[in-house]
Parts: C-alpha cells; structure tokens; sequence
C-alpha cells in the first residue's frame, strides 16, 4: 500500500500566517515563558511566550523571541519588548499545570498602565539580583539581565544572561536536578496546551 503524497509548501506561496501555523502546530511541545517585567514608570507587567528556549550554557543565556505588539500603542507583547529594552532586566517564570488559567488570564491585551500580577491572580515575589519580582507562585524563576535583542523579521529575539534562581523545595530533586514530576509543566501547542507524559529512557 503506497504511502499518500504529501503536501508541500514552498515560503513564497503561502502567507504569513498559514506559514505560522505550520511551525506552531509542528514545532512541539514549547515550553512557556511567563515573563515578569517593570516599566520605566515601575508598572508591573507579565505575559507568556511560547517561543523560548537555552541559548548558551556558559555563560548561562536563555532565548526568547517576541512577535509584533496588538497595535502601536498597547498589548503585552510590545510592552514585554520595551521594558527588558528599558530597564534591562526580566524574570522568566515557568508555568506548572496549576497556573494555566492565570497565566491565560496575563496574555489578554490590556492597556499599558495595568498590572497583569493583579489580572492574573498572582504575587509578586522581590527580586534578589533584579529590581523584577518573580512570580511567587511559581515553582522556578529565572532572574535575567539583558544580553542583547536581535532584530529577526517582524520579531525580536532576546538574549538574556541568567543571574539567579529560584527553585521551590517541592521542585527540587537534589544535585541542581529538578522533579519535573512535582510541578508538572504545561507545554505550548498549537493554539491549545499539553502536560507532558511520564518520562521514559533511551
């Protein structure tokens, strides 16, 4: 029986857009990068990304790449993209099954002056190398300085220098080794989300 014949797709054919689900729904699972960042004015801001991942490991860079904003003047995208340009620093928070809806409620497009800690329900934990809090209830949090910001087409890649982090007790599993069993992590598909399946070894 002859296997049916696949469907091409050449990048000059397609839009943007149909390009874009493609890579989402084949580029899978993504973590998620819940963002922590402060104005220049000190508003809070948070929102989550799933285009993200390590950079470098020495010295110790995480990545994360950050699409066009709503409009010109608001959206937590373009506002992420301006505060780490402004001030320089940031805490990427990872996103356990248990934070989904709260992380959900931070991505809506609200007007720059609102605090998405409050939108989402969640505590903001001081910073111990960053003038960022984190998010308190996440499990683990990445407090970053920026490294650099690379322009990519209509997005901005994000190099981010890795300072401190926190890892809860029930998180750790000893040896700078996390218990991804404990917090569960959601993962980022096409449009929906996926919790990952129990491990297995090659």
């Amino acid at each position: 029986m002859g296997k049916d014949h696949p469907h091409e797709f050449a990048a000059g054919d397609i839009t943007v857009d149909e390009m874009y689900n493609l890579m989402i729904g084949s580029v899978v699972p993504r973590p998620i990068a819940w963002v922590s960042t402060r104005s220049a004015e000190g508003v809070l801001n948070l929102a989550p990304f799933s285009f993200f991942t390590i950079a470098s490991r020495n010295p110790p860079t995480l990545l994360l790449s950050i699409g066009p904003g709503v409009d010109e003047r608001q959206g937590t995208v373009k506002d992420t993209l301006v505060n780490i340009r402004e001030t320089g620093e940031y805490v990427i928070n990872v996103v356990p099954a248990s934070l989904a809806a709260s992380m959900q409620r931070s991505s809506a497009h609200v007007a720059s002056e609102d605090n998405e800690f409050e939108l989402a329900g969640v505590t903001p934990q001081p910073g111990i190398c960053v003038r960022v809090p984190s998010v308190q209830e996440s499990p683990i949090a990445f407090e970053l300085t920026l490294d650099r910001i690379i322009p990519v087409g209509t997005d901005h890649v994000i190099l981010g220098k890795v300072e401190h982090v926190r890892v809860d007790a029930e998180a750790y599993a000893g040896n700078y080794k996390i218990a991804l069993e404990n917090w569960q992590p959601l993962a980022s598909l096409a449009g929906d989300y996926a919790m990952i399946t129990p491990a297995f070894t090659l």
